[in-house]
């Protein structure tokens, strides 16, 4: 995943002297193995080797239909994970030479592991492969994926038995969920539509075209002023409700020795956006404008116990109740209640 900036380089630096090769390469090679293993943080300078500065007579960077001379990690630039760059350089003999690259930005504080303790255990039906999961109330309103087994329903805390089911259509593979007022958003997985229904009674009101920058549908919440969505990636989509097509804004997500690629169910939750991790036994506590990872829940061993027969069984359902954070997942037989130490 990672391209070498370094790699890149070399091709360039190699038409300047060949009496230099040698050098060049060592050079070369120490500063991408120690930056390969450290990564970049905001507020870092691309120092880069002697022998690329020496050579270039200035350097600059693109970033689309953005460019800065910069060598800093700039926010106003970069965001956290992979950064598809391309360095512009002008040589001293008046050749304008460009490379693409890969810059890798991660946060600067570790997340903080979150101590909880599970306080209560309530049942969920394992046949349910969770992918939205709500609670208002003591009623929680579920997104269940899967082509033929795609459903919306909702059902009483303690109880297993839906009090309203919205079947979709077989083709159709639900995903993320979140209430809007007296609505429910949700979107699917790779449908490219997303659907609203009235929140009383499930049934569909409309449909709408999910943002053409998706590459699928993963997870959905609310923050109170826009949806946020996730494609599977490390970004948070910010969509407007009454125009859910159209991305407002995005914001990468990133940890301290992490990208977090795969971002997948969300629940905002007093300022906060908490996430699961596809295939990892963790929920991330993010910082919703800057999109650094502020802290993680370690649930392990809840998740060992319910995917001991299919490891497809994970971790993917958030919801409070009152302080409390509940979790479950894909098939799981039981919603745990977590207090938050």
């Amino acid at each position: 995943m990672k391209k070498s900036l370094i790699t890149g380089f070399a091709a360039i630096l190699l038409l300047t002297s060949c009496k230099n090769d040698k050098d060049i390469m060592n050079s070369l090679a120490d500063y991408n193995n120690s930056m390969t293993e450290k990564g970049y943080h905001f507020g870092d300078k691309l120092n880069l080797p002697k022998e690329v500065t020496d050579f270039a007579e200035s350097i600059s960077i693109s970033f689309g239909d953005k460019q800065t001379s910069s060598m800093t990690i700039d926010p106003k630039f970069f965001s956290y994970g992979d950064n598809e760059v391309t360095f512009n350089i002008k040589t001293k003999s008046g050749e304008t030479l460009t490379q693409d690259a890969t810059i890798n930005v991660f946060s600067k504080t570790p997340e903080q592991n979150i101590p909880f303790e599970i306080v209560a255990e309530y049942p969920h039906d394992p046949n349910n492969f969770v992918e939205g999961f709500l609670l208002e109330g003591n009623m929680i309103y579920e997104s269940d994926g899967l082509k033929n087994d795609s459903q919306l329903i909702k059902y009483t805390l303690g109880s297993t038995t839906p009090t309203v089911v919205e079947k979709q259509s077989p083709e159709i593979f639900s995903e993320g969920c979140a209430i809007v007022g007296d609505k429910i958003y949700q979107l699917t997985y790779q449908n490219k539509i997303g659907f609203i229904y009235d929140k009383k009674t499930l049934k569909k009101i409309s449909e709408f075209t999910m943002p053409v920058e998706f590459n699928e549908g993963w997870g959905m919440t609310y923050d109170g002023k826009n949806l946020i969505a996730d494609d599977g990636s490390n970004n948070l989509f910010f969509l407007d409700p009454n125009n859910p097509s159209k991305i407002v804004k995005t914001v990468s997500v990133g940890g301290n020795k992490d990208i977090y690629n795969q971002i997948n169910e969300l629940e905002y939750y007093n300022g906060f956006i908490y996430a699961n991790v596809w295939h990892q036994p963790y929920i991330l506590k993010i910082n919703p404008i800057t999109g650094e990872t502020v802290g993680k829940f370690d649930f392990s061993k809840i998740t060992e116990e319910n995917t001991k027969n299919d490891t497809e069984h994970v971790l993917n359902g958030i919801a409070f109740k009152g302080n409390n954070m509940l979790v479950t997942g894909k098939n799981w037989a039981k919603i745990y209640e977590v207090a938050i130490k």
